[in-house]
């Protein structure tokens, strides 16, 4: 990776040598998920079959991953200016929540982080509406910098997008002087974001270099899965690119197998010449003398099922490696109890809670952005607070089905008791009699 050197000007340069290997990752994963690959290639007047299994899995575990989740704030202590500020910044983190409809945007942002293996999000302030925005920009146009002891540790985020003419103008305040005499449709932007500084590119000329305002890296990079000592994650894709290609190839196999069988093949056996030979009801075949005619059954014998047994070990070999088994699709038995169907999702569950542990540390520093800038320009303080994430469960509860405890039993009644007889009614000889001298 080229050097940091905040005083560089050619910044555009430098980013268009970076990361090509990762940025090639990138492209083949969208390619997968766009079902664009992934099939085998196609002879002449062939065709070539895809199931696009790549999305199916990124998606299904998306919905399994991002359930009803929110902030908590708590106070970092028990005074009560920390009280103050922990309701303070509650009311903050929920106007922006709904003001960038963030549980919207956290489940684009996962399918995207899913499928290249990185997510993002920016925290800026809008002037205009005086309210914090959150964004998630494409991982493609981010460029990092880190510690070398600290991989997790940003020193320089550059990112690179393009705007139209008119746009950028007006971000600006004036025309660029790169773009003076001419106007290209699209103008190439690269910002570069420091703790202390912020620069700004257009056209691969500096425009504006001041310093930043947020005192902070506006950006949260996350992977999706971790590389070990590696900032850069790991897709969804990545393990399973070899299964969808195996997968595709054999149904296409059988299906041409299949195809062949619908349209039979005439075989005729010591014939020097063959003429008006035609497959179709009520044909009849002059042959001569010594000679055989048959029509080739590629079905016999079982070698259908041989290839629909190695389309299965595929299939199995691919929910595997993707950690999202079969059930997880609705495919369940239906004598299995809740404890078994737990049981055989346990590699999905597993796989949800490695994940949901770099969300949740990628989310809270999202919510320090979000009170930071919003205490940079409003003039509130947010330092004496915490912020949790609170994730839904992954299995939605009935409360229909919940187990009631069983019924108190009515209190016993009480045993009769007979009355006593009054004293005048006794008989005499019920009466004590006093003991003999």
């Amino acid at each position: 990776m080229p050097a940091l050197n905040a005083t560089d000007t050619s910044l555009p340069r430098v980013i268009d040598r970076m990361d090509a290997d990762r940025l090639r990752r990138y492209r083949e994963y969208l390619d997968y998920h766009e079902g664009r690959r992934g099939a085998p290639p196609a002879r002449a007047r062939e065709r070539s079959l895809t199931f696009n299994y790549a999305r199916a899995i990124v998606e299904k575990g998306v919905s399994y991953l991002v359930t009803d989740h929110h902030s908590v704030v708590t106070p970092a202590d028990a005074a009560a200016e920390a009280r103050t500020q922990a309701a303070e910044a509650t009311r903050v983190l929920e106007a922006v929540w709904e003001a960038n409809d963030l549980e919207r945007l956290d489940v684009e942002t996962e399918i995207d982080t899913a499928v290249l293996g990185d997510g993002a999000f920016k925290v800026t302030w809008d002037d205009l509406e005086e309210r914090v925005v959150v964004t998630a920009p494409d991982v493609q146009g981010l460029f990092a910098w880190w510690h070398p002891d600290d991989v997790y540790r940003l020193r320089r985020v550059a990112s690179r997008y393009t705007l139209d003419a008119e746009d950028a103008a007006e971000r600006l305040g004036r025309a660029p002087k790169s773009l003076a005499g001419r106007r290209p449709p699209r103008v190439d932007v690269v910002e570069a974001w420091t703790v202390d500084r912020f620069d700004l590119w257009m056209q691969g000329d500096l425009v504006e270099s001041r310093p930043n305002p947020y005192r902070a890296i506006p950006f949260v990079i996350y992977p999706n899965l971790p590389r070990p000592k590696q900032f850069w994650g790991i897709s969804d894709i990545e393990p399973i690119r070899g299964t969808l290609e195996e997968l595709n190839r054999a149904y296409t196999q059988l299906s041409l197998i299949l195809e062949l069988s619908g349209n039979p093949i005439a075989v005729l056996e010591n014939v020097e010449e063959a003429r008006d030979i035609a497959v179709q009801p009520g044909a009849v075949w002059e042959v001569p003398e010594q000679a055989r005619a048959y029509l080739l059954d590629l079905l016999q014998g079982g070698g259908v099922r041989l290839h629909v047994e190695y389309v299965d070990l595929i299939y199995r070999a691919l929910h595997d490696l993707a950690e999202t088994p079969r059930i997880a699709f609705g495919d369940a038995r239906s004598d299995a109890s809740g404890v078994a169907l737990q049981v055989e999702l346990d590699p999905l569950l597993r796989r949800v809670a490695r994940k949901r542990l770099i969300r949740t540390a990628a989310l809270r520093r999202r919510d320090r952005l979000i009170l930071d800038v919003a205490a940079a320009h409003t003039g509130r303080a947010f330092d004496r607070v915490r912020t949790e994430v609170a994730w839904g469960p992954v299995f939605a509860h009935d409360p229909g089905m919940r187990v009631a405890p069983p019924p108190a039993p009515p209190p016993a009644a009480p045993a009769a008791i007979e009355p006593t007889p009054p004293i005048e009614a006794r008989p005499e000889a019920a009466w004590p009699q006093p003991a003999p001298p």
